[in-house]
C-alpha cells in the first residue's frame, strides 16, 4: 500500500512543523508533502490534515476552501474539542472527519490511513479513555513550559478573545478556561490579561498567517 499523501495545515508554523516531526517514524504510512500556514497546497494530497490551534475565525472557511481544492482528496479536522457540536461544524464545512488531538501519533496514522481509504468508517476518532496524555509535536510557548492546551488559550486572549470567546471557541467550561488562564500566567510570570497579550505578542503567538 502507497503512504498516505498528507498535506498540514495550520496558522502557526511552529505547529505544522510540530506535526511534521511527529509523523517521521512512520514515513513508510505517511508522507508529508505540504507544510502550510496559507491553507495553500501545490501537489496532490490524499489528505489536507487542518489543525485548528487557536484559530476561532476562519475555521469554517479554511475547511470549506480546502474540501473545494481539486488538489486535495479529503480534509480532516484535528482539533481538541470533539463534541456533536463540533462534527456537525467540520462536517458541514466539507471536512470527511474529525480527529482528537490526544491521539497518540501511531493512533493518529491509523485514523489517517482509515479516512483515505473510505468506506463505512467512523467520522470521528476520539482518544480512548486511559489515553489522556497530550500528543507530541511542537506549539508556541513550549520552551517556556507551557502544554499545548495553555498555549492555545494564551495564542486566542493574543487574539483578542474573552474569556466567554475562548469557550466558545474550545468547548472548555468557563471555569477549565480560567484555571488555565491561571496556570499560564503563573508559567510566563505575568498578572494581568494586558501584560499576557504583550508576552504573547512577543513571544509567537500571533499566527503566520493573519486572519481575514
Amino acid at each position: 500500500m502507497e503512504p498516505v499523501r498528507v498535506a498540514l495545515i495550520d496558522d502557526y508554523d511552529v505547529v505544522v512543523r510540530g506535526l511534521a516531526n511527529m509523523l517521521r517514524l512512520y514515513t513508510g504510512r505517511v508522507q508529508v508533502q505540504t507544510l502550510s500556514t496559507s491553507g495553500d497546497v501545490v501537489d496532490y494530497v490524499d489528505i489536507a490534515l487542518y489543525d485548528s490551534f487557536a484559530n476561532p475565525l476562519s475555521d469554517r472557511e479554511v475547511i470549506a476552501g480546502l474540501a473545494m481544492n481539486d488538489r486535495v482528496g479529503k480534509v480532516a479536522v484535528y482539533s481538541w474539542e470533539i463534541s456533536d457540536s463540533a462534527v456537525s461544524r467540520s462536517l458541514a464545512a466539507g471536512a470527511a472527519a474529525l480527529l482528537s488531538k490526544k491521539l497518540p501519533a501511531a493512533e493518529l496514522v491509523n485514523a489517517l490511513e482509515e479516512i483515505h481509504r473510505g468506506g463505512p468508517s467512523a467520522k470521528v476518532f476520539a482518544d480512548r479513555a486511559d489515553t489522556a496524555a497530550f500528543n507530541s509535536g511542537d506549539w508556541p510557548g513550549r520552551e517556556e513550559g507551557l502544554t499545548q492546551r495553555e498555549a492555545e488559550v494564551l495564542a486566542l486572549i493574543t487574539q483578542g478573545l474573552s474569556n466567554a470567546d475562548i469557550v466558545d471557541h474550545t468547548g472548555l467550561s468557563i471555569n477549565s478556561v480560567k484555571t488555565y488562564i491561571r496556570t499560564c500566567y503563573r508559567r510566563i510570570g505575568v498578572a494581568t490579561r494586558a501584560q499576557a497579550v504583550l508576552w504573547g505578542a512577543q513571544h509567537g503567538f500571533v499566527p503566520d498567517r493573519p486572519h481575514r
